[in-house]
């Protein structure tokens, strides 16, 4: 199993589009919070290009300065503890695959808790290319020694859905990041559920089922 971590197991993905804005601010730059929410799920090298139309290093430099300001209010999605104790007791190898920094993952993991069964971490320090490019995924597999077609993913937004089928793994949707059922059944995730929640009570009717 490779898991996205922002907006599908804790709820940062409005923190990480107030750090952007408050960065963005900063700099001398401006953009609307719903276009930055947009794109949240992609890595800042992705993310202020695609937003501005070139790049912005000072806000860059300085977003993960917001972030850690907002970082108390890291809280963990409805069903995220039920979900990774039902993967795990299904005897499946759960990795975390994020476009997120290696230096910020401390207090969402924590806020999933310090036993949390989760056998590997893959961030955006181990690639050189975030999301929507399936390359923390490609090396979330390789790390952990996972076959593509025994593997699914679970993401909440569409970068997830597009980074996993460029993997070539199968990739559900949630829709606790901000992005509907439509358009992520529309970029191809195998099914959507309200959240992880829901997932976890359907694990075995799932697409997850096929590997249990």
């Amino acid at each position: 199993m490779l898991l996205d971590l922002d907006g599908t197991l804790v709820d940062t993905n409005y923190l990480h589009t107030l750090a952007w804005s408050r960065a963005l601010r900063g700099a001398g730059e401006d953009a609307p919070m719903n276009a930055i929410h947009r794109l949240v799920g992609m890595g800042g090298d992705q993310l202020v290009p695609t937003l501005l139309g070139h790049e912005c290093p000072d806000a860059s430099a300085t977003r993960a300065d917001r972030y850690r300001e907002l970082s108390g209010e890291i809280r963990p999605l409805p069903g995220a503890s039920d979900l990774l104790a039902a993967l795990h007791s299904a005897g499946l190898v759960v990795v975390i695959a994020t476009s997120s920094p290696r230096d910020e993952l401390k207090a969402p993991l924590a806020a999933l808790g310090e036993d949390a069964p989760i056998d590997l971490v893959t961030s955006a320090d181990d690639v050189s290319s975030s999301k929507p490019d399936p390359e923390v995924f490609v090396e979330a597999m390789r790390s952990a020694g996972l076959d593509p077609g025994q593997t699914v993913a679970v993401g909440d937004s569409i970068w997830d859905v597009q980074a996993a089928r460029a993997a070539g793994v199968g990739c559900i949707g949630v829709e606790t990041g901000g992005f509907s059922r439509h358009e992520l059944g529309e970029e191809g995730a195998l099914h959507v559920y309200r959240d992880v929640q829901e997932l976890a009570q359907q694990l075995r009717t799932s697409p997850i089922g096929l590997l249990l």
